[in-house]
């Protein structure tokens, strides 16, 4: 009757059941004296729980600890000794048939209470008594079986992660061959996460984009490969050169990807969307166009002595929100050579840190742009990320971090 749990094996090809956790055990009739039942738990004093069966069929389960303390009280044994062992049975037991799934057996123990837990409950089949089980058994099997479906989750997760890196590779690609000082840091805060980036050479020219596609890990996943298949078809269907267009093409995909456009929205099975900053660049006229939803572009010019801001539209991307007929607007920088630009999403923005436990801002962001606005954009990212993370400390990553430097 003792059970080992460590020494549990569970079925590899079927949904584990309620004769996994069974235990063949001795019974008695309802007829049986308490002084049959005293003599059967002092010779087995493995026995915990002892099911009481009339023609086969469970009706009670006496328990040793119970049992052994009534019977110890003064006067017990002249008293019930003889009578039947239905007097110190539990008459309402946790009763199951074996085939029972180990997801409703635990449902059905919790409904029990305590007693299930702790004595035990019986496990019959076609209506006769198999065995017994016990708590011990069933959490240790609910135990293995969440470790295995976080297993599961996590390789998973894991793959995904392995995907999404291989969507952003051509982008990576792109940039080095394009851009000979810049940097683009992606850090999503789990496995995988909701931020995304693009970059693309075009004739005379390149585009990039860097987003914040709402929550992280798994659905903020969901939505960059939403938000980036968009971004793609809208390139392919109108060119890079018009960022605002871009982003107006994405924000409508991604409502009718979702069911968030039409009339009435109150039904809307989401309300999703993305933060993001579009550029293009012409290298015949060293321009650069810009347009954001929520998303600054940081300048710092040769010899300034700040750093400019060209915010973006306060209007989300995608979102119910977000009228279907929304313009967003270009900003066209004649920005000189040598300026150093900075993209980020409100990842590094927003981490809580420091003294009292503030976010890091706007502030501390342009503090690095001007003390590193010499450097190459690898280093400027490095002291962004030592700073970052100094200042983060003991504090939890709140959000995935991405940011794009580079210079002109």
């Amino acid at each position: 009757m003792e059970f080992n749990a460590s020494r549990l094996h569970l079925p590899r090809f079927r949904s584990s059941v309620a004769f996994d956790l069974c235990i063949p055990t001795e019974s008695v009739q309802a007829d049986a004296s308490n002084f049959a039942v005293l003599e059967l738990f002092t010779e087995r004093r493995d026995m915990m729980s002892l099911p009481v069966t009339e023609q086969q069929k469970p009706i009670g389960l006496i328990s040793r600890n119970i049992f052994m303390s009534q019977m110890s009280k003064p006067f017990y044994h002249e008293v019930y000794g003889k009578k039947s062992c239905i007097a110190f049975m539990d008459k309402e037991p946790l009763i199951v048939d074996g085939a029972m799934s180990i997801e409703d057996l635990t449902f059905r123990a919790v409904e029990a209470g305590e007693k299930a837990l702790a004595d035990g409950f019986i496990i019959t089949e076609d209506g006769a008594l198999a065995g017994v089980g016990f708590g011990l058994q069933l959490m240790n099997v609910v135990a293995t079986m969440q470790a295995e479906k976080n297993r599961q989750i996590m390789h998973s997760i894991d793959y995904a992660s392995v995907i999404q890196r291989a969507l952003l590779r051509t982008s990576d690609a792109e940039l080095r061959a394009t851009l000979a000082d810049a940097h683009l840091e992606w850090q999503p805060r789990d496995v995988v996460g909701g931020d995304f980036y693009f970059f693309e050479r075009h004739a005379g020219g390149w585009f990039a984009a860097i987003a914040d596609c709402t929550g992280h890990g798994v659905p903020g996943a969901f939505m960059t490969l939403i938000a980036s298949s968009a971004l793609s078809q809208a390139l392919r269907e109108r060119g890079p050169h018009d960022p605002a267009a871009l982003i107006g093409a994405v924000s409508r995909a991604i409502k009718t990807l979702l069911g968030q456009d039409g009339a009435d929205t109150s039904h809307a099975g989401s309300n999703d969307g993305m933060d993001c900053a579009f550029l293009c660049y012409d290298a015949a006229s060293a321009s650069l166009r810009f347009a954001g939803a929520k998303l600054a572009l940081h300048v710092v010019a040769p010899g300034a002595d700040g750093v400019r801001a060209i915010d973006g539209a306060r209007m989300g991307v995608g979102y119910v929100d977000t009228p279907a007929g929304y313009c967003w607007h270009n900003e066209t920088l004649d920005a000189p050579a040598g300026s150093l630009l900075f993209l980020t999403t409100d990842g590094l923005l927003d981490q809580i840190g420091g003294a009292r436990d503030i976010a890091y801002g706007k502030r501390r962001m342009r503090e690095q742009l001007l003390a590193q606005r010499a450097a190459p954009a690898r280093d400027v990212a490095a002291a962004l990320l030592r700073d970052s993370a100094a200042w983060q400390g003991k504090q939890p990553r709140r959000d995935d971090l991405t940011f794009f430097c580079f210079r002109l």
